[in-house]
């Protein structure tokens, strides 16, 4: 009995380690970018984003295609969720200096890279 509550103990306390280590890196995102990505039929695009950033607050603003968009999300870790009016959010990974992104309910693709 002993040996199992002090394997709950150490595992408590890998598990709260490596939470409090997950949730201390603070990504930095904003900035001016350039986007690369590809619609869900398949044809290619670019343009050009911008991103500012408050803490985990997050307001996008692209110029793709001759069309401006925007949207606004939270920064959770490594993930940034954006709402920009469609049925689905644009979800992005910090990747390096890089943000990888899926929208169009993951049938499209994005990559924004810094300016």
């Amino acid at each position: 009995m002993i040996n199992r509550r002090l394997a709950l103990a150490g595992l408590a306390a890998t598990l709260g380690t490596a939470a409090s280590a997950q949730t201390s890196t603070v990504y930095r995102v904003g900035g001016l970018y350039t986007a690369y990505g590809m619609n869900a039929d398949g044809s290619k695009y670019n343009g050009q984003v911008q991103i500012s950033q408050a803490g985990s607050r997050i307001e996008m603003y692209w110029n793709v295609g001759g069309q401006q968009y925007a949207g606004r999300g939270l920064l959770q870790g490594s993930v940034m969720t954006i709402d920009w009016g469609a049925s689905s959010p644009v979800i992005y990974v910090v990747v390096g200096n890089e943000l990888h992104g899926t929208w169009d309910g993951g049938k499209a693709l994005e990559r924004l890279v810094p300016r």
